[in-house]
C-alpha cells in the first residue's frame, strides 16, 4: 500500500500527556484512530492505512508544566489574544475590536456559543506559538520533516493547523516529494491571522502549492470555523481540486469527520491499490 502520512491539528497535546510525555506513544494512539477513522468511510478489509502520523503537539507546549487551556480572554499571552481577535474579525463576532486588544476577562469569550468558545480556547494558544515563536516552529517544522523523509509518502493528509505546518515543511524541504497533499479543515488562508504570516510569505496577495507536490486537493467544510475561508484558491495558486462539504453541525472541524468524509474517497482511491 502507497506509504500515507497525517500531520494533525490543535488539541492534541493530550495524546503527549497520556502516552507519559511520549512522543512515540502520542503518534501511534493517533495512527490507531486516523486508522479506523479512515477504515469506516472506505470499507473493505481494514488496514494500516497511516506509516505514521507526524507529531508536533509537545513542541508547542514545551517548557510549560501543563497543556491545560486558558479559562480566559484575559489569561491569554498578548500573541493569542492577537490571534483569537483577528479570528473572531473573520468569524463576524468581534468585528468592532481595533486598536488596543479588550483585556476585559471573557469579552471575546463571551460571545461565541459553547463550541466555539471550546475551540477558541484551543486554537488561539497553539496557532499563535506556532506563528510567533520561531525556535518552537523550527522544532514543530523538523518533526514533521523527519517523518516525511523517513517514510517518503506518496500521500500527506494533513488536518487544521497541521496543513500550516505542512505547508511550511514541504516549501522549506524541496527535496521531499509527494504525489497528493490533501488538507482537511485548513486556515491557510484566514486573514490577518495566519495568511500574511505563512513562509514562505505569499507574493502579491498569493500564495503556491510546494514545488515538490505534484497535486493539491483541499476540503472543508463550508461553516467550519477553523477553515476561514473554507475555499483556498482565492489565495493559493496551484489547487488541484477544492470541495466545500457539509459535516455535522457539532462536529465541525475534527479529523474523524474529515476522514469518514465521502469527499475523500476519488483521491484517495488510487493510492489504495
Amino acid at each position: 500500500m502507497t506509504a500515507i502520512v497525517g500531520v494533525h491539528g490543535i488539541g492534541k497535546y493530550k495524546y503527549y500527556l497520556e502516552a507519559g510525555r511520549s512522543a512515540t506513544g502520542a503518534e501511534e494512539a493517533m495512527r490507531l484512530k486516523w486508522d479506523r477513522y479512515l477504515h469506516l468511510a472506505l470499507g473493505g478489509e481494514a488496514g494500516a492505512y497511516f506509516s505514521e502520523i507526524a507529531y508536533f503537539a509537545h513542541h508547542l507546549h514545551a517548557g510549560k508544566e501543563r497543556g491545560a487551556a486558558p479559562q480566559s480572554f484575559a489569561a491569554m499571552e498578548s500573541s493569542a489574544q492577537q490571534v483569537l481577535a483577528g479570528w473572531a474579525k473573520n468569524l463576524g463576532v468581534g468585528e468592532h475590536v481595533t486598536g488596543v486588544l479588550k483585556s476585559v476577562t471573557g469579552w471575546l469569550l463571551t460571545r461565541l456559543d459553547s463550541r466555539s468558545e471550546a475551540f477558541a480556547k484551543l486554537f488561539a494558544p497553539e496557532v499563535a506559538t506556532y506563528l510567533t515563536d520561531q525556535a518552537k516552529r523550527e522544532r514543530c517544522r523538523k518533526a514533521v520533516a523527519d517523518v516525511l523523509h523517513r517514510h517518503r509518502p506518496k500521500v500527506v493528509i494533513a488536518h487544521s493547523l497541521g496543513s500550516v505546518v505542512a505547508y511550511e515543511t514541504l516549501w522549506a524541504n524541496p527535496d521531499i516529494e509527494v504525489d497528493l497533499l490533501l488538507t482537511l479543515g485548513s486556515p491557510l488562508g484566514m486573514r490577518n491571522v495566519i495568511f500574511e504570516r505563512l513562509l514562505p510569505a505569499p507574493i502579491n496577495g498569493r500564495g503556491e502549492r510546494p514545488k515538490g507536490v505534484k497535486r493539491w486537493v483541499n476540503i472543508a467544510d463550508k461553516d467550519d470555523i477553523a477553515a476561514i475561508p473554507p475555499g483556498l484558491r482565492e489565495s493559493f495558486t496551484g489547487i488541484d481540486a477544492e470541495e466545500l462539504v457539509n459535516l455535522d453541525w457539532i462536529d465541525f472541524h475534527t479529523v474523524e469527520k474529515y476522514l469518514g468524509c465521502p469527499a475523500l474517497d476519488p483521491h484517495l482511491r488510487p493510492f489504495l491499490a
